[in-house]
């Protein structure tokens, strides 16, 4: 392990090397040969998706895994979206004159080596490599076993036009221990990985937090919740939030709850559970909910639960300041919604609550770097510090200070 960081951490300095228009042109050759490749990848996903038959793992899983021809070309376009960005290293984002005549610059600058812990998505893989690429830094990725045969062939589609242009694989590579024990060498490793984003389930995140010596940016728990204000256009409110459970509900910006104002409950929760009930969702709900629809009961442990699965809770709340209460209590930081025409309840909901992204009338399934314009995202920050949000190449970059002197002394 010690060896193979090495190499990486040696390959970080070739990369600095390599101007803004190479990177991009060799980001374009990786979304074509995803595209050549298309059927060695299919190929290597069939391996994982009769394990995860063998295995049972959930339809949600199963979702997250499985690669097509669609998403595939997905995989590439997303490379090109990324190769599209603007050059994010090298920028000057601040400068002054002191009174001791220094010239300042302040200069955008790659972080060094990421190490990227994810499960089950085989795009993360691409997604990953391409902005780590693009913003000049080596990225060190450790997939899910689920997804290993998979990876391994993005991996070495990539690698192999690295070697094309005279590049080391090291620049884009999968650890060479993907055991627990090799995570747990990886996640100390300070003195070669500049950065670790883990990305998963709870166990995982709390696994690196707790034992990293390298500093860690998360990506946590998705637990989103959408309000239905009684200011709420209720078709939309009915769509968004329809949208926001069950268009995808295996992944991290999907909603677990549903917030309902208690002045439009009576009204709204019929239509609600006719809806759902079309889609197969199971729900639960609050006292105040088994009141008017027939569902199964909601308890605490359900309205803290990330089920990445097509179950949905339901709450009545008292207004914005119910919802808010709500959203405090058991929220994770990543995406939060209400839904309302009333300009005054919506700038509350917005100043109010603390979450990564906060929506008015528009779907949590949103956040995300694709969808934000950022061309994809290596993860979904629930920090606050650096990087917040869908982290695109702006958060893969830190910055230095370059100070132009003419014999200053101090």
């Amino acid at each position: 392990m010690e060896q193979f960081l090495q190499e990486a951490k040696s390959a970080s300095r070739i990369l600095s090397t390599i101007s803004g228009a190479e990177k991009k042109r060799i980001l374009k050759e990786m979304a074509n040969s995803l595209r050549v490749n298309t059927m060695n990848l299919l190929e290597a996903n069939a391996l994982d998706m009769a394990d995860a038959d063998k295995n049972n793992l959930t339809p949600a899983l199963k979702d997250r895994l499985l690669l097509d021809e669609k998403r595939i070309d997905a995989m590439a376009v997303a490379i090109e979206d990324i190769a599209a960005l603007k050059e994010p290293v090298g920028r000057v984002l601040d400068g002054w004159v002191t009174e001791d005549n220094l010239k300042i610059e302040k200069v955008s600058i790659p972080i060094g080596v990421i190490g990227i812990i994810y499960e089950s998505r085989p795009n993360v893989t691409s997604d990953t490599a391409a902005l780590c690429f693009k913003s000049s830094n080596v990225c060190v990725l450790k997939g899910g076993k689920e997804a290993e045969n998979s990876n391994i062939a993005i991996a070495k589609v990539l690698q192999t036009v690295l070697e094309k242009n005279n590049l080391p694989i090291s620049l884009i590579s999968l650890i060479p221990d993907s055991s627990r024990e090799g995570v747990a060498q990886l996640i100390k490793m300070d003195k070669y990985v500049d950065l670790i984003i883990p990305r998963g389930g709870a166990g995982l995140i709390k696994y690196v937090s707790e034992n990293a010596t390298v500093s860690v940016v998360k990506h946590d728990k998705g637990q989103c919740h959408t309000y239905v204000d009684k200011d709420a256009k209720i078709d939309d409110a009915i769509a968004i939030a329809l949208n926001a459970k069950v268009q995808r509900p295996g992944v991290c910006n999907a909603m677990e709850t549903l917030l309902v104002d208690s002045a439009i409950a009576q009204e709204f929760l019929p239509i609600v559970k006719l809806e759902f009930t079309r889609t197969g969702t199971e729900l639960k709900g609050c006292e105040n909910t088994q009141k008017i629809i027939e569902v199964a009961n909601a308890t605490e442990e359900d309205y803290d639960t990330e089920y990445l699965a097509n179950i949905l809770n339901i709450r009545v709340v008292d207004g914005v300041e119910g919802a808010i209460e709500h959203i405090v209590k058991y929220g994770s930081g990543h995406s939060e919604s209400i839904i309302s025409q009333n300009i005054t309840s919506s700038e509350i909901f917005l100043n109010a609550i603390d979450a990564a992204a906060v929506y008015v009338n528009a779907s949590t399934r949103f956040t995300d770097g694709g969808a934000f314009g950022f061309g994809a995202e290596v993860g979904i920050s629930t920090n606050k510090l650096h990087a917040r949000g869908p982290m695109g190449i702006e958060g893969l970059t830190t910055y230095k200070f370059k100070v132009y002197g003419s014999g200053q002394t101090r």
